[in-house]
């Protein structure tokens, strides 16, 4: 044990607790708002669905903290305790080229580590998302996409992992430098490819087959100068009971996506408020903005990387006594979220702005009381708790509470 892993104890003892206190928080600030449905939504969801949401959301965070303490356990396994260690020289016994050894340590850890989170998987899926009826899934359909995943892995990961250890063989101390040009590149390829090429894999995409529905859409999108390869509908309910709408890819690969759930549940204008929504992210540029974010965040961690992987007590520190370019991957990839995890409530505030940002928009372009009216609709049906703990939302969740988004939604209508 060197100072480094009196620091790595720190943190991850700090976060750990943190998290923990977090939770106790949120569980009680959901517990004591149970019997009362909040004013704004007085009238537009039942008692009944309140308490349901707030259940869900009490059996979920209970669950986090036992995953939570699970991880932490996990991790000072992996560390300290040898784990990582004893897969290294495992593989190096084999006497393979420096390259393949390191991919096949770090492809073991992966499997290793998705064997061992699976009984959360399992557990979440066909226990708690069974009790409050969102499960639609099926073991067949579970292990089917634990077998692809494992498959594109191979597929995808492999090359990549094992042109990123040859870089960092061959290229010198700039060697983080050109790996973050190919993660940069790899991303906005995957991102372009993705609509088309990976969710197909999982599900099912078919073009919106309502005529009346999709000349509204077409209208609203050629209002907003906003051009797709077309309107689809995904087969969610294949696993889920849970609905959602998105836009993704990017140049001329851009497509609507609404879940089938969604659209069972929403009218015309509802719909059409929820995609001025989406629309909004588009606009205003929110995606190019968040992907630029990512590309600084990523050079900064891989800069740190490269000076961490020069330096033997960053090993020593974490466990590991050869250093090895796969070692300083897996340690800075395990040991990271550690410090960072203080940064999530930054991270939520960018991503709440944009939300909000969305939402004026969409009052602009469509109508505020469908939007509203729609969101109340999508936090029933999902079974999303109205009265978060704000310290807890506030480190946790992407979107803003509830009460607030209608409170924000509300004052915009009044300056429309």
């Amino acid at each position: 044990m060197n100072n480094f892993t009196y620091l790595f104890l720190l943190a991850l003892a700090a976060s750990l607790g943190v998290r923990l206190w977090l939770a106790a928080r949120h569980i009680a600030h959901v517990k004591k708002h149970r019997e009362t449905v909040p004013e704004s939504f007085a009238g537009r969801i039942p008692l009944e669905d309140h308490h349901k949401a707030a259940d869900y959301t009490l059996t979920n965070t209970r669950i986090g903290r036992i995953a939570l303490l699970y991880d932490s356990l996990l991790l000072l396994g992996w560390t300290l305790g040898g784990g990582l260690e004893w897969l290294d020289n495992t593989w190096r016994a084999v006497e393979l080229q420096p390259v393949i050894t390191g991919t096949a340590v770090m492809f073991s850890a992966m499997l290793i580590m998705t064997v061992l989170d699976l009984p959360f998987s399992l557990y979440h899926t066909f226990v708690v998302e069974e009790r409050f009826g969102f499960n639609r899934s099926t073991p067949a359909v579970f292990v089917t996409d634990l077998l692809k995943n494992a498959l594109l892995l191979v597929i995808i990961g492999g090359p990549l992992i094992a042109l990123a250890l040859w870089i960092m063989e061959a290229s010198g101390g700039l060697w983080w430098l050109y790996i973050w040009a190919v993660w940069t590149v790899f991303t906005l390829v995957m991102f372009w490819a993705y609509p088309a090429v990976i969710a197909p894999l999982f599900n099912k995409f078919s073009p919106l087959d309502n005529e009346a529905l999709q000349q509204r859409i077409q209208a609203l999108m050629d209002k907003c100068g906003f051009r797709s390869k077309g309107i689809f509908v995904m087969d969610g309910s294949k696993r889920s009971g849970h609905g959602n709408a998105y836009f993704t890819g990017f140049g001329s690969n851009k497509r609507i996506v609404f879940f089938d759930t969604l659209l069972e549940s929403l009218n015309p204008p509802e719909i059409e408020a929820v995609l001025a929504h989406e629309l909004g992210h588009f606009k205003l540029r929110h995606i190019q903005k968040r992907l630029l974010s990512t590309f600084a965040l990523s050079l900064a961690a891989l800069a740190l990387l490269g000076w961490l992987a020069g330096n033997n007590w960053f090993y020593q520190g974490l466990g590991v006594s050869q250093p090895s370019p796969w070692m300083a991957l897996m340690l800075f990839m395990l040991a990271m979220p550690v410090f960072t995890f203080f940064l999530q409530p930054l991270l939520s505030l960018l991503s709440r702005k944009h939300e909000f940002e969305a939402d004026a928009y969409a009052v602009q372009q469509s109508s505020g009381a469908d939007l509203i009216r729609a969101l109340v609709k999508m936090y029933r049906e999902n079974a999303s708790t109205l009265t978060p703990d704000p310290l807890y939302s506030a480190f946790h969740d992407s979107h803003p509470p509830a009460p607030v988004r209608i409170t924000h939604i509300s004052a915009n209508m009044g300056t429309t």
